[in-house]
């Protein structure tokens, strides 16, 4: 188990990875358990630098799992900031793990040479007789990340400066949670802002005066109007944590009454809470499917045949044809379109059969000079139909 870095009275415990073997770590239920992953004693799993005397500053990220599942449990959280920084496993176990070994998997991933080496951290959570301690106050940061408050010493300044104004005899940080993680917005990278934090700590005697000047009512005016409030030990903070005092939360969990919820009996498709699943076995009777395949496509069929029928027969049966239109065509309507047409007939036979004298251009031209007969100009070209019926007379 690693070095235990906390105040006097106040119990946190803060463990450093420096082997590569497995670890077991023994946590207390209801206290901040804080696991440091370096990647300095990671490094030794990958190959070097192929030059004797470079720098080297591999960038390593972590992979961290509950073994035999892809996440980690509930109250175990895990942030790397950069691939070159360390990562930080923490969160606060409660009662309901007391005794239950937990193996976290950790995959350290080197980017420059995409090797992998993977160790076992068992962790053993204990039960204390301080869990739960009765008066807890949760406080908001503003100067602060997450992975800056979990520094050991950092959180043992924070410590020290509640117990200075609350005067405990235990004190124990309970929980550390990002703003980002309650719906705070990722701030602008200018003037070195934070996200914040909230811590929560537990004592076991009531709040004092000093935290307990934000519920006066002049201060819930101020803190209603985005004002700050006057709080006389903000002094003995000011130096090192801003601390949003309209933000801070009091809870005494011996006044808090159980609200008991009950729940509905469950339905035969509902499997308990407890037990194991047994799927049904091999001698039910399986569901044949024919029938709901034939009416799948009988029904889409019998509607296309129906739309076939009366669409052929309202373009084939409904049509009229030439001996019907002629039978309801007057006589003399017939006679003059024939007419037409053998007239038609007779000028188009005889444009082709007519005597015209021919153009000068179609005739073949005599060279003086050379003594050579050119041939005309567009013999094949002209077309007797383009001529026209009747000749010009002189």
């Amino acid at each position: 188990m690693g070095p235990t870095c906390a105040q006097p009275s106040s119990h946190v415990v803060t463990i450093v990875s420096r082997s590569h073997a497995d670890r077991n770590v023994y946590p207390s239920a209801g206290v901040l358990f804080v696991h440091v992953l370096e990647r300095e004693y990671f490094k030794g799993e990958f190959p070097p630098y192929p030059k004797s005397g470079d720098a080297s500053n591999d960038p390593i990220t972590f992979n961290t799992n509950l073994q035999g599942f892809p996440d980690r449990p509930g109250w175990l959280r895990y942030i790397q900031r950069t691939a070159l920084s360390d990562g930080v496993l923490y969160g606060s176990p409660t009662a309901e793990h007391v005794g239950k070994p937990t193996v976290i998997e950790i995959t350290a991933y080197n980017r420059r040479t995409f090797e992998t080496a993977r160790h076992n951290l068992v962790i053993n959570i204990m039960a204390t007789e301080e869990f739960p301690l009765p008066y807890q106050a949760e406080f908001y940061i503003k100067n602060m990340n997450v992975e800056e408050m979990l520094a050991s010493e950092v959180l043992g300044d924070f410590l020290g400066a509640v117990k200075n104004v609350w005067q405990p005899e235990r004190l124990n940080a309970i929980n550390i949670t990002s703003a980002l993680d309650r719906g705070g917005r990722v701030p602008l990278p200018i003037n070195n802002l934070k996200e914040g934090v909230y811590v929560m700590v537990g004592a076991d005697v009531p709040f004092s005066s000093c935290l307990r000047e934000v519920e006066s009512p002049h201060n819930q005016l101020r803190c209603s109007q985005e004002m700050e409030p006057a709080i006389s030990c903000d002094k003995k903070f000011r130096a090192q944590f801003h601390i949003d005092w309209c933000k801070i939360s009091l809870v005494d969990i011996t006044k808090v009454v159980p609200v008991y919820v009950s729940r509905p009996d469950p339905g035969p498709g509902v499997l308990p809470e407890f037990g194991e699943y047994n799927p049904p076995s091999e001698a039910l009777k399986s569901r044949d499917y024919l029938s709901d395949f034939v009416v799948t496509l009988a029904v889409p069929a019998a509607v296309a045949l129906v739309l076939f029928v009366v669409l052929g027969y309202a373009m084939c049966c409904r049509r009229e044809g030439v001996v019907k239109r002629n039978m309801q065509t007057p006589d003399i309507q017939l006679v003059q379109h024939s007419s037409i047409q053998k007239s038609s007939k007779e000028l188009r036979s005889l444009s082709k059969n007519r005597e015209i004298s021919w153009p000068l251009s179609t005739l073949p031209v005599f060279n003086p000079v050379s003594g050579e007969v050119v041939p005309p100009l567009h013999p094949d070209s002209y077309e007797t139909t383009s001529m026209p019926l009747m000749q010009t007379q002189t």
